[in-house]
């Protein structure tokens, strides 16, 4: 099979690789779409750690079953599926407890790591277990299915916080996880959506998929503004989604006293945060990791139009070119969201 290999850091290669089989609780499934995923951007480089070559990147996928294993019963040759991107054990005190994204022995498809190494979807195959899989529905296109597992990390977030109707929320970062949080929130109640970036672009998209405003971090003070947006007093909730020291802080200005932030973003291992500032306005500090669970709610509500991807995929181009698609990404060149590529 053809499958796009890190061979080392910032060098991809188009490779003919064995076929994978499946085991007896796994799937053997046809790659149709795998989009990009900004962790495998950051792995081009092996910034993360978490992508040692020589690995097959890529986990957000979908495609049709070409083969099960001999135990599997609930998907048969030609279901149309998508994956979730981790693969949990499903018996240690997490998963009984169906936190199944803080397992024990958590891995995660087109990772790697000295712990594990799990080939990944960026190849015309791959295997996967069964208890990660779920069924598409016949009328998505796979290039759409490719952002579920993005919309199922907007979802978990969402689904962590706790939004009550009508509140005030503040996103901070209009990327992709950004963009699909903020419609999350909505879907959550929220009566007023403010998304917060320093890409006039992005904001432009965060206005066309529903915000009530979009603030530029880098024109103005975005914490005066949001207060004189919410009567003085701050946001309800923030959702940061970019993960470093500046964003975080501007999440946690942004709210009111007693206020609420979820930390979704990952792309530095340390921050600085303002401690008394936390402490004596009692704010709620929560992390957020990956998906557990909300890949059906997930298709659901991409089926029925609640939750719009379309506007964020950018392109949708061969595997033979994702090499110069990662390069594009990496540059951070202008106007990309999601590039999907198609085995």
């Amino acid at each position: 099979m053809k499958a796009l290999l890190l061979t080392e850091y910032k060098k991809l290669e188009l490779r003919e690789m064995e076929k994978p089989r499946p085991a007896e609780d796994e799937l053997l499934i046809r790659i149709r779409a795998c989009g990009i995923c900004g962790s495998d951007v950051h792995g081009y480089d092996g910034s993360t750690g978490r992508r040692l070559p020589p690995v097959v990147m890529g986990h957000e996928a979908a495609g049709e079953v070409e083969a099960v294993g001999a135990a599997v019963r609930s998907f048969k040759p030609g279901d149309r599926v998508t994956f979730d991107s981790t693969v949990y054990c499903g018996k240690c005190f997490y998963c009984r407890r169906g936190q199944v994204n803080l397992c024990d022995d958590r891995e995660v498809i087109g990772v790697s790591t000295p712990q594990f190494r799990r080939m990944g979807a960026f190849a015309e195959y791959v295997c996967v277990p069964e208890r990660i899989a779920y069924q598409l529905p016949e009328t998505m296109p796979f290039a759409h299915a490719a952002l579920i597992e993005a919309v199922s990390v907007a979802m978990h977030a969402v689904s962590l916080t706790p939004i009550a109707l009508e509140d005030a929320v503040v996103v901070v970062g209009a990327g992709m996880i950004g963009l699909l949080t903020m419609q999350a929130a909505r879907m959550a109640g929220a009566g007023r959506v403010f998304a917060v970036d320093v890409d006039e672009a992005r904001l432009k998209m965060a206005r066309e998929l529903g915000a009530t405003a979009a603030l530029n971090a880098a024109a103005g003070d975005v914490v005066k503004a949001i207060a004189e947006l919410t009567g003085g007093r701050g946001a309800d909730i923030a959702l940061e989604c970019v993960g470093a020291t500046a964003p975080v802080k501007t999440a946690i200005d942004c709210v009111r006293k007693g206020g609420e932030v979820t930390l979704v973003g990952n792309v530095t291992p340390a921050i600085e945060v303002g401690l008394q500032s936390i402490v004596t306005r009692q704010i709620r500090l929560q992390g957020s990791c990956a998906s557990s669970g909300e890949y059906p709610a997930c298709i659901t509500a991409m089926s029925r139009g609640a939750m719009r991807v379309e506007a964020l995929l950018s392109a949708v181009a061969p595997l033979e070119d994702g090499a110069s698609w990662f390069e594009r990404l990496y540059r951070r060149e202008a106007g990309l969201l999601k590039v999907v590529l198609e085995p």
